[in-house]
């Protein structure tokens, strides 16, 4: 749970290291503070109808932080504990994220402070269609386009979508992405964050296994052991196709429990089993049987110190922590949650020689399919699901090559690195 306190450590945090980047690469005060500062803050609240009869007013926010690569692109949460502070950390985490994977967005955010469980469908659907029209003026497919987020789905990007083009008098199939597949949205949509994340995991490992390091010599995939924590959509997916690569997925956890198979547990067995019981604790799933002696119950945050190859942090910030950080104990660090890592921890684990792939980096998936989502709605022309996966596929692989190059001739931490590819972008972008 966050708070304005949580929201303004979170910025602080994304403004420092946007900070120490720039003045290791020399940029000057003002082209600092136009890195930092963001170019609107859109602050706003809105009444909504509710199912008895009453109104309740909602607070919400659109901010758009930095638009030289290309209109502002980013997510809408709804989430009781948003505040402005964490919608704008998140909207210049994004300009960033979009700079390190080459495509041609800045960064933007919205967000609402709304438990949206509290609400029923037709208040939610109420409640989107209110907050779009109070930004549908400053957003559009060439100027800001929105997409899912923290509690929002596609079921909510269509009606979003739809209210906005009632709103502005036209169609416009771009201005959001993340839509059903039925209302102009994109093919892989949903597998694209973990499938990102895969695709840059395996194009580490193709690297670490050419140039032994002290801690690794040369491997087998199927040797390597992995933990994901959080088993949802990311989560799932990363687990699923890291398992279809031949890597050996031991423990997995959700928000109830967590679940440690020493063989390697089948994620779509688990999965399945999750659905049934409502949680994956008590889901050991060898192959497609689930059975007690395949597998234990742990205490869903001990799978961070696990003695694992790989852990994969996919479901809150600040997770990895100075109360865990000497505990952990895998060589490589796969970021797929937002800021799942403290500073105290990084630079502790970052000492140590672990491997911390970036949230920028890792988790940009979903932004590089939304923005292929975007270029066929512009061009009113779809793509099959393989073709899509394979442009996420070259973007994903050349992203990681300018970082991993930046992070050997620099001799820098990846995060580092792709900070400075982001805003080396950036800038010369503003020249």
């Amino acid at each position: 749970m966050k708070n304005k306190n949580e929201g303004k450590k979170m910025l602080e945090s994304a403004q420092s290291i946007i900070k120490s980047t720039a003045l290791s690469l020399g940029l000057d005060a003002f082209v600092i503070d136009k890195l930092i500062q963001p170019e609107m803050v859109h602050e706003f609240s809105f009444p909504v109808s509710m199912d008895d009869g009453s109104k309740r007013v909602f607070k919400g926010w659109r901010i758009q932080h930095n638009s030289v690569l290309g209109p502002y692109k980013g997510g809408i949460r709804f989430h009781q504990d948003t505040c402005r502070e964490e919608v704008q950390a998140l909207a210049t985490l994004m300009s960033v994220k979009c700079a390190v994977v080459g495509i041609p967005y800045g960064g933007g955010k919205g967000g609402v402070m709304v438990n949206p469980k509290e609400l029923s469908k037709s208040e939610l659907e109420r409640l989107s269609r209110e907050y779009i029209k109070k930004i549908a003026h400053f957003i559009g497919q060439d100027k800001d386009v929105p997409a899912p987020d923290v509690n929002t789905n596609p079921t909510i990007m269509a009606w979003m979508h739809d209210e906005y083009e009632k709103v502005v008098g036209r169609k416009e199939p771009a201005v959001i992405t993340g839509k059903p597949v039925e209302r102009g949205g994109s093919l892989g949509r949903t597998s694209a964050t973990g499938r990102g994340g895969v695709i840059v995991l395996k194009a580490l490992l193709s690297k670490l296994n050419k140039s032994t390091t002290k801690n690794f010599v040369a491997f087998k995939t199927s040797e390597l052991t992995v933990a994901v924590q959080g088993f949802g959509n990311v989560g799932y997916y990363f687990s699923k196709l890291a398992h279809e690569l031949g890597l050996k997925i031991v423990s997995v956890s959700d928000s109830k429990g967590a679940v440690y198979v020493q063989d390697g547990l089948d994620p779509d067995a688990t999965l399945n089993c999750k659905r049934e019981k409502g949680t994956v604790a008590g889901c050991y799933c060898k192959g497609s049987v689930c059975d007690i002696k395949y597998g234990k119950s742990i205490e869903k945050n001990n799978i961070l110190t696990l003695p694992v190859d790989i852990l994969v942090p996919a479901a809150l910030e600040n997770v990895i922590n100075k109360d865990n950080m000497k505990q952990i104990k895998a060589k490589i660090i796969v970021e797929m949650a937002n800021g799942p890592i403290t500073k105290e921890a990084y630079d502790y684990l970052s000492k140590k020689g672990v491997i911390i792939i970036p949230d920028v980096l890792a988790n940009a998936g979903g932004v590089t399919v939304s923005y292929l989502e975007w270029v066929q709605g512009k061009q009113g022309y779809w793509w099959s699901e393989d073709e899509v996966n394979e442009k996420l596929k070259e973007i994903m692989e050349k992203a990681f090559d300018d970082v991993w190059k930046k992070s050997k001739n620099k001799n820098i931490p990846l995060k580092q690195a792709a900070f400075d590819v982001a805003i080396e972008r950036i800038v010369k972008a503003m020249e």
